[in-house]
């Protein structure tokens, strides 16, 4: 598996690619790659003949009191889990590579990034979306592959590469869970035994809210009800919040109609988790 840790390498590789005709996917990462990353990776592979993941803990997405310092990191590990998905390139920066000195051209967003995790990490999407501006700047990929349990951040990219044009189709990938539907992270790596087995909140409490949606409840409190009625019988469970709203512009709906995002954030202990589904009506 090839590593490369400069913007000029991975260009001249993407150069040679285009020479030969090839397509290119590219599937951003923080690294600490899991079976949900693989399914973006196989997914990218099969669409296109070459694929391009980076691996890339990005600063400027976190907070000062975030994670950033503990996050996971084992490349060795991720080289793995490319290969065996089938990517062909791994591009791995330092943070100096990508944010320069006096770097100062941010990606900022509005509308998508008012509700769910803006309200709690207002800096977030504008560390997301500028890394990912510039990943698409330097593989000038075809295609680019996200998965939907970053819902938020899926609808965000979307509405961006829209905005500013890029030509590149913004692919959305399935939720990947573990086979009791913890959805996969790779912060679930900070739980212990007991909140790992508390953290399945989570995921039953979305279905018992699919289950009224298709039972014919479409009332958007009414639904945020159940669900944050169900989080709460978890005592290790802090909810964020649970949101009904529409997954293009990620604003409040009061019906559920069209494409609905029912998306839900719960601290279990320390550990922050994210969960969603997306309903068609």
């Amino acid at each position: 598996m090839q590593v490369v840790k400069t913007i000029s390498e991975v260009r001249e590789i993407v150069k040679d690619w285009r020479k030969q005709g090839y397509s290119v996917g590219l599937v951003p990462t923080m690294g600490y790659l899991h079976e949900g990353h693989q399914s973006l990776i196989s997914k990218s592979a099969s669409q296109n003949d070459k694929t391009v993941v980076s691996v890339f803990v990005n600063p400027i997405q976190f907070a000062p009191t975030e994670d950033l310092a503990t996050y996971p990191r084992d490349l060795e590990r991720d080289m793995q889990k490319v290969e065996e998905a089938g990517g062909d390139l791994i591009f791995n920066p330092e943070p100096s590579e990508m944010y320069p000195d006096h770097f100062t051209s941010f990606i900022d967003t509005t509308e998508t990034t008012e509700l769910l995790c803006a309200v709690t990490r207002p800096t977030h999407f504008r560390g997301v979306c500028t890394v990912v501006g510039k990943l698409f700047n330097i593989v000038a990929p075809d295609r680019a592959y996200f998965g939907q349990k970053d819902a938020q951040q899926l609808a965000t990219i979307k509405r961006f590469a829209r905005d500013l044009n890029f030509d590149i189709e913004i692919i959305s990938c399935p939720i990947v869970r573990e086979n009791d539907g913890l959805a996969k992270s790779s912060r679930n790596t900070y739980l212990s035994p007991e909140e790992r087995k508390a953290a399945l909140i989570l995921s039953q409490s979305l279905a018992k809210g699919k289950a009224a949606i298709e039972a014919g409840e479409n009332d958007s409190k009414k639904i945020i009800d159940i669900i944050r009625q169900n989080l709460e019988t978890e005592p290790l469970a802090k909810v964020d919040y649970v949101e009904v709203v529409d997954f293009e512009n990620i604003q409040r709906v009061k019906q559920i109609k069209g494409e609905t995002l029912v998306a839900i954030a719960v601290y279990i202990g320390k550990t922050r988790l994210i969960d969603n589904f997306i309903v068609c009506k």
